[in-house]
């Protein structure tokens, strides 16, 4: 039997689930989108509390680790764009594609979708191997500390080495995942588009420009519930150790109906990620185009701004942990979604019997 044939997820019903009601304002009980609403900021607030009460651990050890990969997200800002980059063979190959593919092309919104999608795999491609080295293990001492809760003491390497391999297992399934989101968004425009066409309204026009606008909005929704549940699959297998498409589809049960709190919990960090970038671009990369020299006074502002970054790629693993560990305990979760699923894991036995393994 594979591992996908031994999966398995299967609905339960409460037990007395007639002496459950829904909750209601004259029961005392909050809805469910007010109690998630202020489970969510009370989730921030234990996250910034934990990561002031271990500042020093926080902002030494872990900060400097992710530093490399803060310096080469900002890095690549500055190297994208010149002409000697992959992006303009990338964008010509997106180009060609979405051409191919019948999207029209004095379409705005697939011009500016054709470049960011393009310094999106050029970036990525510039910082690969940060992110494989320096990100994850950044993460894993994250995780370990949290785990013990003890951040004082240095982790052991092999502690460390045992954290690393189920989040680099789960970081290429994450990959892939995003691969899938990006090729059902397209997939779907090509059909919308390929409708339209083939019904006569090939021509630009407010039709067009409303399926744009409609196609803008779906990509927009698809990949941040992607990302979200990438992130939820990186903080779940290095709190339980398990990596790989096991993490992934237990973060998508673990996400399920909840999926407003792990975005609203994710905007504060990206909008700050993204004011860095902005303000990288404007101190350092906008005045080395202009002069075309930097001096030592830039270097070192482009220094502290990259390990600004690194405090918030920090606090991001913060909030998914301890995002996840209030999913774990579900002591906040409505009486029925306690009963929601239970996902069961293969695992082998010393005599090379497949089992299962429930998760908690």
């Amino acid at each position: 039997m594979s591992n996908i044939e031994s999966i398995l997820v299967r609905t339960e019903k409460p037990p007395n689930s007639s002496l459950i009601s829904s909750p209601s304002p004259s029961s005392g009980k909050l809805p469910k989108e007010q109690l998630q609403m202020e489970v969510s900021c009370k989730i921030l607030r234990r996250s910034t509390h934990s990561f002031l009460r271990n500042y020093h651990y926080f902002t030494s050890t872990a900060a400097f680790l992710a530093f490399p990969f803060s310096a080469s997200i900002l890095l690549s800002q500055a190297v994208v764009p010149t002409p000697s980059s992959l992006l303009p063979q990338i964008y010509t190959r997106l180009r060609i594609l979405f051409d191919a593919a019948g999207f029209p092309s004095s379409s705005q919104f697939f011009t500016i979708l054709n470049l960011k999608v393009s310094q999106t795999i050029t970036s990525s491609i510039f910082t690969l191997p940060f992110t494989l080295t320096f990100l994850l293990v950044a993460k894993a001492f994250i995780i370990q500390a949290l785990n013990h809760n003890k951040p004082t003491l240095q982790p052991s390497f092999s502690s460390v080495l045992s954290l690393y391999k189920p989040l680099l297992h789960t970081y290429f399934c994450n990959c892939f995942l995003i691969l899938s989101a990006n090729a059902t968004t397209f997939g779907l425009m090509f059909l919308a588009f390929s409708f339209v066409e083939r019904f006569g309204y090939s021509s630009p026009g407010n039709l067009i420009l409303f399926m744009s606008v409609a196609g803008a909005v779906l990509f927009s929704v698809i990949l941040a519930n992607a990302l979200v549940i990438c992130n939820m699959a990186l903080a779940l297998s290095g709190m339980e150790g398990h990596g790989g498409y096991f993490a992934i589809l237990k973060a998508c049960l673990l996400l399920r109906g909840r999926t407003s709190m792990a975005l609203f919990l994710a905007l504060p960090v990206n909008v700050a990620l993204a004011a860095i970038e902005a303000l990288f671009q404007f101190r350092i990369v906008r005045p080395y185009h202009i002069a075309g020299m930097t001096g030592p006074c830039v270097a070192l502002e482009g220094i502290f701004i990259a390990y600004l970054y690194s405090i918030f790629i920090i606090l991001d693993t913060i909030v998914s942990c301890i995002f996840y560990k209030s999913l774990k305990t579900g002591s906040w979760i409505h009486q029925e979604d306690k009963y929601l699923f239970r996902i069961e894991f293969p695992d082998e036995d010393q005599y090379g019997y497949t089992s299962t393994k429930e998760l908690p």
